[in-house]
């Protein structure tokens, strides 16, 4: 159960990654997940994209915080922030940058890609460690991937159980294999009112947190915008949801059935 909670947080800033060719997002887009662990609101999660400039490249650049709250960061602490900057006309990530504080936890990690040389350069500020990491044209950052992927694929591209791959980095592991299967379409409800979504479930590593490989869901509006509305993880102990709490500056409305 060690890390649940940061888990769940890096799940919900790659989840927005579905689908659409058309605009999905703009400058100054906010969204706010709550975050429960059985009965507990156990912490919160927010995603803040604005526009800013790297060697004169127009790019975007989104944050992503994620906090424990309340009697939850009495037993276990964390405080992460995550950031890229990911280039406004090709996608591409620019720079990512991982500070976690995670229950004694710590990491402070930046990443420069650098594609004219085939490689990322890796900076450990904790450890006061620099490496090269060898990359191709198409890897993406854990928040870049999002954005990436929400204006390059449609719905109409997804097949019932079948699934997308995107490679992705984010630490000094090197290139991770992310794969998306698709479920099909999905009414719930929320406090917004009921949502019509696309249900995806990520594939990931079974184990210690996980109880299966296929243990994440995952549910996505079913509009042009292709926000993260829930997510649900069955743990190695217990179980835990997160849902959308808050939004603003979305680049279209928000398609709710009824309240």
């Amino acid at each position: 159960m060690k890390k649940f909670f940061a888990l769940i947080s890096l799940l919900l800033l790659t989840s927005t990654s579905v689908f659409s060719q058309s605009p999905a997002y703009k400058s100054g887009e906010w969204l706010k997940f709550r975050i429960h662990y059985g009965i507990l609101n156990a912490s919160y999660a927010t995603l803040h994209l604005t526009s800013d400039t790297i060697e004169k490249v127009p790019v975007y650049h989104v944050v992503g915080l994620g906090k424990t709250t309340g009697f939850a960061s009495l037993f276990f602490k964390v405080d992460d922030r995550y950031e890229s900057y990911f280039g406004k006309n090709d996608g591409k990530p620019y720079r990512f940058i991982r500070k976690i504080s995670e229950g004694g936890y710590t990491r402070d990690v930046e990443i420069d890609f650098k594609y004219d040389q085939d490689k990322a350069i890796l900076t450990d500020n904790k450890n006061g460690k620099v490496m090269d990491i060898p990359v191709h044209t198409d890897v993406q950052d854990l928040l870049s991937a999002s954005y990436y992927l929400r204006n390059r694929y449609e719905v109409d591209d997804f097949e019932e159980g079948k699934s997308i791959d995107l490679d992705m980095l984010f630490d000094d592991e090197g290139i991770y294999k992310f794969k998306l299967k698709y479920l099909g379409k999905e009414v719930i409800r929320t406090k917004f009112g009921k949502v019509e979504c696309l249900k995806f479930r990520p594939v990931v590593q079974s184990g210690r947190v996980f109880k299966e490989k296929e243990s994440l869901t995952l549910w996505v509006s079913n509009d042009l915008n292709k926000i993260p509305v829930r997510i649900k993880a069955d743990l190695a102990v217990g179980s835990l949801k997160a849902d959308l709490d808050g939004y603003n500056g979305l680049r279209n409305q928000f398609k709710i059935i009824m309240r």
